[in-house]
């Protein structure tokens, strides 16, 4: 029977996700491989008649410039229990490629490990894709995605913070991000927003509503000190990982709840509670200022690759082909700096339990440092005196005791 190599994704949506699938499906198909694409990710794979597809040099051509995914997406996460060998038995199947993030590739090493069970020799191979830029690849190597949604976030950004300046407003905007602060850093440094809040900053105290909200007030204070009456602060959605739901609950905002009690987060819009807190203390304060909200996430997903990702992309690709060829199995596909292909295998980036450690910002390397010292805007000891001409304890607003740094 013919060989043949499956295809699966699963999570959310970034840019460089077909080049992948194109670039996987065009390098097998020349070295005689029939290869499956499966749609939606898990979810239909275990089930009598799994929904696939099968992919040719033509489909490959078509899709691997095109943002989005051309085989159905979902987040569907399969017990052990639901494991069936029949879909790899059927079709010969000799390596499932699997493009996602930790979840993913965590459910892709316990399926590959059932399978070996069942005495089926089926590799699998990680391509490790986010716009979170959160998986842990070498120092320095993004995640595919992450540059052409942070280019189509700063194009955003630019365009809203030029409407704070043409309409004296101040926008607060929210950025995905998971629990890393990778996307909201890269946008709001790339645009010169004032004021950049990521779970990370919060390395010396907890994380609070209260503190988010004196630091955008912080900025809005500096800046009218300046005189400039209009500004953009971005935060990155990741604080909530690290709120406890009575912080949030606490908020006053109405949530639904899920079956533990749990607030849904995703069912709102973050820069929505963070603009209407962020207004309940300026009235408190007696500071008229005009603020706005404004969510950046799922207009970032599915974007158009830029070159960067297409040739990234392009490279991962075809480096799943170079380490199968080479019997790897159980790793992540990676470049590294001089744009060799290197494995990097699961079990040396995974805690106890087998959960891939996420990769968050350093927020001590000089880079990062260089932003917060140098380009945002906010209160120190040296603005107290003209602060006070605003609010009339300006040490409240002091950006590193609020960080306690």
């Amino acid at each position: 029977m013919e060989k043949s190599v499956a295809i699966l994704c699963a999570g959310g949506p970034a840019p460089g996700i077909n080049t992948v699938i194109g670039s996987v499906t065009k390098v097998f198909l020349k070295n005689g491989y029939k290869v499956i694409g499966i749609h939606e990710g898990y979810k239909t794979l275990f089930k009598g008649e799994p929904n696939v597809e099968f992919l040719d040099f033509q489909f490959a051509d078509n899709v691997y410039s095109r943002g989005g995914s051309a085989l159905r997406m979902s987040r569907y996460k399969p017990k052990d229990e639901e494991f069936k060998p029949d879909f790899f038995e059927r079709f010969n199947v000799k390596l499932l490629v699997t493009i996602g993030g930790d979840d993913t590739a965590s459910t892709a090493a316990r399926l590959t490990k059932y399978l070996q069970s069942k005495n089926l020799d089926v590799k699998n191979i990680h391509v490790p894709k986010t716009i979170d830029n959160d998986l842990p690849l070498p120092e320095g190597i993004p995640t595919f995605g992450y540059h052409s949604a942070k280019e189509e976030g700063v194009r955003l950004a630019t365009t809203i913070y030029e409407d704070g300046r043409t309409s004296g407003t101040w926008f607060v905007v929210a950025a995905m991000g998971r629990e890393a602060g990778h996307l909201a850093f890269g946008i709001g440094t790339a645009v010169h927003y004032p004021m950049i809040i990521i779970p990370e900053m919060f390395n010396k105290t907890h994380v609070t509503f209260e503190k988010i909200t004196n630091l955008i007030i912080s900025s809005i204070l500096k800046r009218n000190i300046m005189g400039i009456d209009y500004g953009c602060a971005i935060v990155s959605e990741g604080v909530f990982h690290f709120m406890s739901d009575e912080e949030i609950i606490a908020s006053g905002i109405q949530f639904t709840y899920d079956d533990h009690g749990h607030p849904e987060l995703g069912n709102v819009s973050k820069s929505h509670i963070f603009n209407y807190l962020l207004q309940n203390k300026l009235k408190a304060l007696g500071l008229k200022v005009k603020s706005r909200p404004n969510e950046m996430g799922y207009e970032l997903r599915c974007c158009r690759p830029i070159a960067f990702d297409l040739a990234y992309a392009t490279q991962l690709g075809l480096g799943v082909y170079k380490l199968f060829s080479e019997g790897k199995s159980g790793c992540m596909v990676t470049v590294d700096h001089v744009n060799n292909i290197t494995p990097l295998y699961l079990k040396d980036v995974s805690d106890e339990k087998g959960k891939v450690i996420p990769r968050l910002v350093n927020i001590d390397s000089s880079r990062v440092q260089m932003v917060f010292e140098s380009n945002l805007h906010y209160i120190a000891p040296e603005d107290y005196e003209a602060a006070k001409k605003f609010v009339k304890n300006p040490e409240e607003f002091d950006f590193k005791k609020i960080l306690n740094w």
